[in-house]
């Protein structure tokens, strides 16, 4: 009987050796899968024990003329369904695969049902029924340039699902990627030697590990679909059932995992209790950016680092990466490394001479294992690094150092604790750095497309090492954004959500801000002095906040005794965010106000009069009021002409964007009746007049 076997991207040849030795004829290795021969018992069998495999498929028939909805239902309709499943059972059909003809894989599957049916119905006037969600029969058909191929789950229920695991830690690695992690590792070569996972996660590699030392069967109580067949023999899966339950030689494993979540380690050991593993290996809590000595006998690291926004800030994975390079150096001298990362230059980070790599795909994630190996070499190689990437990043730090003193003295007698210290001052380094408290953003701007792409995170390191340096930031305390030009609703995605805020004060008004989870912060310093003259200008007026943002400018507008107070923004997050920052200074007042609404659309429908109104609308917006997309610099006095109406006689209007090169309509502003103070230098403060342009801003008034 012909059959497939399904893994994931990089697994492939281990399972070809895996099929080998269980005896099976293969017939062709392709990507994910293997096609190979084998006899029924057999195949049950190996559902049970296979390491890498996550599903196995019998072929039914393969045909290469199929192309078209008379084909495929041809080719169904005249296969022999009796020999598989009765009218009595249910069944279910994935299909995969398009071409010219067939371009919706939904339609090819109901031609493949209705073949089905019809032989039933012709057969014995009898049809049986579909269940999508637990038929007795899976039916597969897969659709390529080589024809159709028709297939029976014959495995059923995914075979990396091992059933220890209930719980997983943040990045859940499959139990088959883990089992082909251990194969290429090398340990098991010598399973005498200690094996250390320093960011140990749920369990899941030295699991695995401790299964294959001990040659533990994977799936022995899973529900396999082959149960359902007809050839099927419960006596005689029972008897090889029996066989395979046998307790194999005792062992005595060194295998040990340590992590820094101790809710995650209590995870480990149920999972490790569950798969009947728990006194092979010890857990402990220590976190991998303090790593010591595992054990005293040489062994192997094999470990799925931590990677990625999904597992906190750039600056604390790049720290991490370079603490543990070091620790392994000092410590790990003739251990043999096997480490499991998402990018090539975090594992650059650790400063070490790969031996080996394989590529794996971790779920829809491109993954790279690199093999090392800690001898004297190595160690030597390494001791004498710098740790920074390239010699002139020290022209950063000392930057970095030169303006923050330069501040100094300002921040104190403002008063001020959120602040940019460095923007882009040396081309290369193509950052803005700000500290709120005793935290920092990195904001990368998006590198020029003749700068290599690895060069820019080789710097982009470097920038993280020395503002911890600098600044002396805790890099857990360091978040890292890359801005750029955000369309449609991406201004108001969320990142990965570590839900951590901060408050900041200035000028007796204090703020929430959010550094982890949103692009942008929650409050813009360039907008600090702007902010200040709404402070000062709002005693008893009415005021307007449109494109609100979280509502720092109507705070200050509150806080300067306004009489009223209206803030308008379309996002429900922001506005919260708003009312919680007006919570925050203990305002509470029903004349302050709170919309949601396209402020585009609001503007165009206000009524009523507003003495002071703040307007900083995008640089960019999709509006659907607007004939075409808004742009701030074509469109600003359509703008105008709308706030001109709720402009108060002697109401004032302060105008702000972020568009470089932007130039006012003079001419259009005064055939409105409108005259425009230029103001933007009032509204730069100490640490944004290195850059000019970060804003421009005018008071509009009645002529």
């Amino acid at each position: 009987m012909q059959f497939i076997a399904l893994t994931s991207i990089g697994v492939e040849q281990l399972l070809v050796e895996e099929l080998t030795e269980f005896g099976f004829e293969i017939n062709k290795q392709t990507v994910g899968s293997v096609k190979f021969t084998g006899a029924n018992l057999d195949v049950q069998k190996f559902c049970m024990m296979t390491r890498f495999a996550t599903r196995v498929m019998l072929l039914i028939d393969d045909k290469p003329e199929v192309n078209d909805k008379d084909s495929l239902y041809k080719f169904v309709r005249f296969q022999a369904w009796q020999d598989w499943f009765s009218p009595k059972q249910t069944f279910a059909v994935e299909f995969n695969g398009t071409n010219n003809a067939l371009k919706n894989t939904q339609f090819s599957g109901l031609v493949v049902k209705d073949g089905i049916v019809d032989y039933f119905n012709d057969l014995f006037e009898q049809r049986p029924d579909v269940d999508k969600q637990t038929p007795d029969i899976r039916i597969i058909a897969k659709l390529s340039k080589q024809g159709c191929a028709l297939y029976i789950d014959f495995s059923g229920p995914r075979l990396s699902d091992r059933g220890y695991r209930d719980k997983q830690g943040k990045a859940p690695i499959r139990e088959h990627l883990a089992a082909a992690l251990v194969k290429r590792s090398g340990w098991l070569e010598d399973t005498n030697k200690p094996l250390f996972d320093p960011c140990c996660g749920s369990g899941t590699l030295l699991i695995e590990a401790a299964s294959m030392a001990l040659g533990l069967p994977t799936n022995l109580n899973k529900d396999f679909a082959f149960k359902r067949l007809p050839s099927f023999r419960e006596s005689k899966f029972t008897e090889l059932k029996a066989q395979l339950k046998v307790q194999p030689e005792q062992k005595s494993l060194w295998l040990i995992g340590s992590d820094i979540d101790e809710r995650v380690l209590s995870i480990a050991e149920r999972n490790a209790k569950r798969a009947g593993v728990e006194s092979h290996i010890k857990f402990k809590f220590e976190d991998a950016n303090q790593l010591s000595l595992a054990a005293k006998r040489p062994g192997t690291v094999l470990s799925n680092l931590p990677y990625g926004e999904r597992l906190g800030s750039m600056a604390e994975i790049i720290t991490l990466y370079r603490n543990m390079g070091i620790a392994f150096k000092k410590h790990y001298k003739d251990w043999n490394l096997a480490l499991l990362a998402s990018e090539k230059s975090l594992l650059k980070v650790l400063k070490l001479a790969r031996k080996k790599s394989y590529k794996f795909k971790n779920g829809p994630l491109d993954v790279l294992l690199n093999l090392y190996e800690m001898n004297d070499m190595q160690v030597q190689q390494n001791k004498q690094s710098s740790g920074l990437n390239f010699e002139g990043s020290t022209a950063f730090g000392n930057r970095l150092k030169k303006n923050l003193q330069g501040l100094k003295s300002w921040l104190k007698k403002e008063d001020i604790n959120a602040y940019r210290v460095y923007d882009a001052d040396i081309p290369e380094y193509n950052v803005a750095v700000d500290v709120y408290n005793d935290n920092a953003v990195i904001f990368e701007y998006k590198a020029p497309k003749e700068i290599d792409d690895s060069v820019a995170q080789k710097r982009l390191q470097d920038v993280i090492t020395l503002t911890a340096e600098q600044l002396n930031i805790d890099p857990l305390n360091i978040a890292v954004k890359v801005r750029k030009r955000q369309k449609g609703q991406e201004q108001y995605k969320a990142l990965d959500k570590q839900n951590r805020t901060e408050v900041v004060e200035e000028y007796g008004a204090k703020f929430k801000v959010n550094l982890f989870d949103y692009l942008d912060t929650g409050l813009f310093l360039d907008h600090r002095l702007a902010r200040k003259f709404i402070q000062q200008h709002s005693k008893d007026k009415r005021v307007l906040n449109l494109f609100a943002y979280t509502g720092s400018a109507s705070v200050h507008a509150a806080v300067g005794g306004a009489k009223s107070v209206t803030t308008v923004d379309m996002s429900k997050t922001y506005l919260k965010w708003a009312e919680e920052n007006f919570e925050l200074n203990g305002l509470k007042n029903p004349r302050f106000r709170f919309e949601q609404a396209d402020c585009l659309k609001w503007l165009e429908r206000a009524v009523g009069q507003y003495d002071l109104i703040f307007l900083d609308p995008p640089t960019f917006s999709n509006s659907k009021r607007m004939s075409d997309a808004f742009d701030v610099q074509r469109d600003h006095l359509k703008l105008f002409g709308w706030v001109k109406k709720i402009l108060a006689p002697n109401g004032v209007l302060l105008f702000s964007n972020n568009k470089r090169g932007f130039k006012i309509d003079e001419m259009g502003l005064a055939a409105l009746g409108l005259t425009a103070e230029e103001y933007s230098s009032q509204t730069l403060s100490l640490d944004f007049k290195r850059n000019k342009q970060i804003h421009n801003s005018w008071l509009i008034r009645h002529d």
